[in-house]
């Protein structure tokens, strides 16, 4: 029974990773994304670009940090 417990406890652990990892390119690609769009209305390439996706990389290591300490890490 205990191996059970464990192999759950492994599982649980691949999964937060897993999504904290989905969290992080889905918070840089948005931001790059929101970069690019504005950089094309107001012709500032590559300046909102560089900006917002340094935005998005904050974002995502704000979410990974939130979510370690949510979860005890």
């Amino acid at each position: 029974m205990p191996e059970d417990n464990q192999g759950k406890g492994v599982f649980k652990g691949l999964a937060m990773l897993a999504s904290m990892g989905i969290a992080m390119v889905v918070s840089t690609f948005i931001g790059l994304g929101i970069g690019i769009y504005l950089d094309g209305v107001f012709g500032t390439k590559p300046w909102l670009t560089i900006i917002f996706l340094i935005f998005g990389i904050a974002a995502g290591f704000k979410n990974m940090f939130e979510m370690t300490r949510r979860y005890g890490l």
